[in-house]
């Protein structure tokens, strides 16, 4: 009953309301602008190794930035670093603009070299995208236990998650159509999708008092995050256990491939098959809305990564538009399980002064994995095909949730998050 009582009129307050409503905004832009980038840039190249490419230049400079990301997020106002970093998206998002609409009219791979259209600039914009996202995602992740107290932040967190399910639906969808209109409305729609993100986000109200980081800045304080991480097995063990499974179930990425060359579909079948993971992932949002993970947390964690697994390698041996649907969907689905678990587990195992600094890493161990994992994928298609490339992956991840059940005790035997005290800093 007390999680119960906790989440009752959660949507009554206005700060949870300005939170999940700027996450909306946001998460449907970047949603929506991936959907196209990857599509934009296999049309553009003909060679799936573009999209790894673009995983790749997203990857990097979050890992670069880690210790200054984390460090920012924990010593100024969360709010308004979110804020100002989502100008940069914007920015981004009209230079993306600009250059669709300076090569309006190239479709596909031969056009672009016969035209001598160069792909470096969607590159160069990709790279500086990744460095804004870089300091933003770690500040707005570190953002949810200070809109509402600890008891009801789990289901702040699922509140959150139905957000991203919802913006991973209307994102790709709508980019199928607005893709077939032209990548240039595509990218206005994103950076007016950014910009609205801000007022919410700026007039979000604390609940819980912050304790921001007031020593000088120095390598040592701002490795903290990565230290606390490696001395708690149950943060250190969620957070590697989803990194791995995204880096080889990276399959999402391969959707523009797969759409034409497997499945041989145009840009709006191609929009609804992108949208299949949000799909799914709201479906399990509803299930967990009405009967969320209370018992058996960590064995249900590791069961359900395995289950991932498998529904990456239906995907990858079909050439059945329904069976990869279906596949995108079932496996979301266990994808939605997991992140809701992790992302209540490691608000609660850590000091909210450090929270920033955690998060900086696992936006890398699990966020920027997700571009590492683009990377993966698209250098696998290339060299293995795509049918190796992502069933493989998922025959990895099922070796990967066997591996960790067996070597993290620690996850495993958590029974329900009451389980998860509060550590000491020191």
């Amino acid at each position: 009953m007390k999680n119960a009582s906790a989440g009752s009129g959660l949507l009554s307050d206005p700060a949870v309301r300005r939170y999940l409503t700027s996450n909306a905004l946001s998460g449907t832009g970047i949603s929506l602008m991936l959907a196209v980038l990857f599509k934009q840039a296999f049309d553009l190249t003909g060679d799936a190794l573009s999209i790894g490419i673009i995983g790749l230049l997203q990857f990097l400079p979050a890992v670069a930035l880690v210790i200054v990301s984390g460090d920012v997020a924990d010593r100024f106002d969360r709010r308004r670093v979110t804020a100002t970093m989502t100008v940069g998206r914007v920015l981004c998002a009209i230079a993306f603009f600009a250059y669709s609409r300076d090569i309006a009219g190239v479709a596909d791979g031969d056009v672009a070299a016969e035209a001598g259209i160069a792909v470096w600039p969607l590159y160069a914009i990709t790279l500086v995208f990744g460095a804004v996202d870089a300091i933003a995602i770690p500040a707005r992740h570190a953002l949810a236990p200070l809109v509402v107290e600890r008891d009801r932040l789990p289901n702040l967190v699922a509140a959150g998650a139905v957000t991203r399910v919802a913006a991973g639906i209307v994102g790709p969808v709508a980019a199928g159509y607005l893709y077939s209109a032209g990548a240039d409305l595509a990218y206005l729609v994103v950076a007016v999708l950014f910009a609205l993100s801000i007022p919410s986000i700026l007039r979000v109200v604390y609940a819980v008092e912050p304790t921001p980081l007031t020593g000088r800045p120095s390598l040592k304080l701002a490795l903290e995050g990565l230290s606390f991480i490696r001395r708690t097995p149950i943060v250190l063990s969620a957070i590697a256990l989803d990194m791995f499974a995204v880096l080889f179930g990276g399959a999402v990425a391969l959707i523009p491939v797969i759409a034409e060359e497997r499945l041989g579909v145009g840009d709006i079948a191609y929009g609804w098959l992108r949208a299949a993971p949000g799909i799914g992932a709201g479906l399990m949002g509803l299930i967990l809305a009405v009967k969320p993970v209370t018992r058996r947390v960590g064995p249900t964690l590791l069961v359900v990564v395995a289950v991932f697994g498998v529904f990456h390698i239906s995907l990858g041996l079909t050439t059945n538009y329904v069976v990869a649907f279906v596949s995108l969907v079932m496996a979301a689905g266990a994808d939605m399980v997991s992140v809701t678990i992790r992302s209540t587990l490691v608000p609660l195992a850590t000091p909210d002064s450090q929270l920033g600094r955690v998060s900086a890493v696992e936006g890398v161990f699990i966020g920027a994995s997700n571009e590492l994992g683009a990377f993966e994928s698209g250098t696998a298609a290339r060299w293995l095909g795509v049918p190796l490339a992502v069933a493989g992956g998922g025959v990895a991840t099922i070796a990967i949730a066997a591996a960790f059940a067996v070597a993290m005790p620690a996850l495993r035997r958590i029974d329900t998050y009451d389980d998860v005290p509060k550590p000491d800093i020191a």
